[in-house]
């Protein structure tokens, strides 16, 4: 499971990096900037390949605020988001089962979309942060962040019937009180989600920075979060190592 976090997603490639070695997933299932690392890694990446994609300058342009600005349009310039999108549904396609997950607006729903029917659409949407990034029309219905209403996408893997979790969360705090209190007015008024009892849940995160790093790519913070992360999972690698035939189904 991949966390909603901006350029907080670095993190996780680091984490895959550690964990690429001992791990092949059954299914992967991510939420914004975790569906992007989750469709890449669903589809074969490699850690080399998803550290590469975070390293690039081109994600210096990702978060660029428009000249041209209108609350409903979003403060940033969708097109370096779309351009991604695109590269990544070209460049991988799933070999094991995925999801991810967006939220409907303004009716404030959980939307879940898995496997061949996900378009680069539907990451662009699941990335799409409320007044950062404009809404994504599909199929008549706008969507925005999955990361609004779950940071984590537990009950979306809990539904596709993982019973022992590894949770990447490069969003364990949301690095802005505004936020936080945002996230928790949006989970108030949205519909019930599945429990999530009879899981087990091996978490790798950390806070890693302020909002302003969320949302601004440097490569230097980059490369110190992938090392983070490599660290973090080093010893859940090691565990994973030493019991094979461990299942994470």
């Amino acid at each position: 499971m991949l966390s909603a976090g901006g350029m907080f997603g670095a993190y996780q490639a680091g984490v895959w990096k550690a964990l690429a070695p001992v791990l092949s997933p059954d299914l992967v299932v991510g939420t914004s900037a975790g569906s992007l690392n989750g469709w890449a890694i669903a589809g074969g990446c490699t850690p080399q390949e998803l550290i590469d994609i975070w390293l690039d300058s081109k994600m210096e342009k990702m978060m660029r605020v428009r000249w041209r600005w209108s609350s409903w349009q979003g403060l940033w310039d969708p097109a370096p988001l779309h351009e991604a999108a695109h590269a990544l549904t070209e460049r991988y396609r799933p070999r094991i089962p995925y999801a991810l997950t967006m939220t409907e607006i303004p009716r404030m729903r959980l939307r879940v979309v898995r496997g061949e029917d996900v378009t680069w659409r539907h990451l662009v949407a699941s990335c799409s942060v409320p007044t950062g990034f404009p809404p994504v029309s599909i199929d008549g219905k706008l969507y925005a962040d999955g990361g609004l209403l779950e940071v984590m996408p537990l009950s979306t893997a809990v539904q596709m019937g993982a019973t022992r979790a590894i949770a990447v969360n490069a969003l364990p705090v949301m690095p802005s009180r505004v936020v936080r209190l945002a996230a928790r007015m949006a989970a108030s008024v949205s519909a019930p989600r599945p429990g999530v009892a009879g899981i087990e849940i091996l978490e790798i995160g950390r806070q890693l920075g302020s909002l302003t790093d969320a949302v601004r790519w440097k490569p230097g913070n980059a490369r110190r979060w992938i090392e983070m992360g490599e660290q973090d999972a080093a010893p859940l690698a090691g565990r994973l190592a030493s019991e094979p035939a461990l299942p994470l189904k």
